[in-house]
């Protein structure tokens, strides 16, 4: 594993030392980066030490990660991470682009881009030898954490909003998670995760909130290096990445993967990173519109649960992952939201609302010339459709029901 030299605040930029457990700032409150020792790094690995490993997970990259192995190399665990990339045809010519990609995160093992996060987080917790992992989510997260968990037989605690996704609530209780449900929102459950590990003492998985949630999901900026950046000429347009935003950590984890292969001189141009939000959950958006890091919270009404954030808790560096980028923010409607994931289900890709926001975006982006023909683009899908069968119903017509024999069959195909 990398050698991490402590933490920095990315407000303040006040360092600490490595501690077993630090969560934010404890100056100013804000969000902490896990400090990597790249001039160590540069003199003992060269990019094909990584390209040229035989494990196709997220731990091909152990060495640029800043935890242990936990082990559990025959199980989900070890099947985190390297997700693949579609181009459908389809796609590429309703959008009139040349390159596109889509990366398909619900082909992880719990079926969200989670994992990542979840899988290195309880790494971190074998370490410390912390007896209990506790988060707050949504649905993904939590599923994330408790089948994570579950491989090597950590014990874990979601705390989730009582309107969770019924599906996503059956995947925390399948997994043997302890699932506690909050009368209130995510912000509400977060809350009082943040309490809870402190007054049980507690290992907290929160997102925008434990620093090395942001170490997993950066491990899809790698893949994409690896599965698109070399491949690309020096010479080319920036890659463009779409990705859907709720509370930021996703969009923060991705940009800080590229900063770390662009500190080490592996990346040789630093992609543009695209931020996506539904209307109805648009804090960042709102605050990148007005040119300034200073969130203000909103009243989140999106039917995209997974990006769906009051306060989101990962603001402000998810605005300079855009701004920093030569990217931008966008915002979508949840009616848009909607078609997406019919018309990416027509390509045979069957995406959650979140996934689908990210599709939109792009869209959005092509027809207010954001993006042009020449720009290579890759999407990112966060999570599998059946995450959220609600609103895959409202994507489609209801199935006709018939008498099983042909007369009735001939009268439904003469329509």
């Amino acid at each position: 594993m990398a050698q991490y030299t402590g933490y920095k605040c990315s407000i303040c930029n006040k360092e600490f030392l490595p501690a077993s457990v630090l969560y934010t700032c404890p100056h100013c409150g804000g969000n902490l980066d896990v400090v990597i020792n790249f001039d160590q790094l540069g003199h003992k690995y060269q990019p094909e030490d990584i390209t040229s490993r035989t494990d196709y997970s997220l731990w091909r990259y152990l060495p640029l990660l800043p935890t242990s192995d936990p082990g559990g190399e025959r199980t989900p665990l070890h099947h985190a991470g390297w997700t693949p990339l579609y181009s459908p045809r389809k796609l590429l010519r309703n959008l009139g682009l040349h390159r596109f990609w889509l990366k398909d995160e619900g082909k992880n093992p719990t079926s969200s881009f989670k994992d990542r996060a979840s899988a290195i987080v309880v790494g971190r917790a074998r370490e410390i030898g912390a007896e209990i992992v506790v988060t707050a989510s949504t649905g993904n997260a939590g599923a994330a954490l408790a089948g994570m968990a579950a491989a090597i037989g950590q014990k874990a605690i979601i705390f989730a909003p009582k309107t969770a996704p019924q599906a996503k609530v059956a995947q925390l209780l399948i997994y043997g998670a302890e699932v506690i449900l909050v009368d209130g929102n995510y912000d509400a459950a977060f809350d009082l995760t943040v309490e809870a590990a402190q007054e049980f003492n507690w290992y907290c998985r929160n997102t925008g909130y434990n620093p090395f949630t942001l170490e997993g999901k950066k491990t899809a900026a790698f893949e994409i290096w690896e599965q698109i950046c070399l491949d690309l000429e020096e010479d080319s347009k920036p890659l463009c990445v779409f990705v859907s935003v709720g509370d930021g950590n996703i969009i923060s984890g991705i940009h800080k993967g590229f900063k770390d292969l662009f500190a080490l001189g592996w990346l040789k141009q630093m992609p543009r990173i695209f931020g996506v939000q539904s209307e109805k959950s648009a804090a960042i958006a709102n605050a990148y519109f007005a040119n300034t890091e200073t969130i203000i919270p909103v009243s989140a009404t999106t039917l995209a649960d997974s990006i769906s954030v009051d306060m989101p808790r990962d603001g402000v560096r998810a605005i300079r992952a855009a701004r920093d980028t030569g990217g931008a923010y966008l915002t979508v409607a949840d009616d848009d939201i909607i078609k997406g994931i019919s018309e990416l289900g027509t390509c045979g890709i069957f995406c959650e609302p979140a996934g689908s926001a990210a599709f939109v975006g792009l869209k959005k982006a092509i027809s207010t010339g954001m993006i042009f023909e020449d720009d290579p683009v890759v999407v990112i899908n966060t999570g599998n459709g059946l995450k959220d069968i609600r609103s895959a119903m409202m994507a489609v017509q209801v199935a006709p029901i018939i008498e099983p024999n042909l007369k009735s069959l001939k009268k439904h195909l003469q329509k």
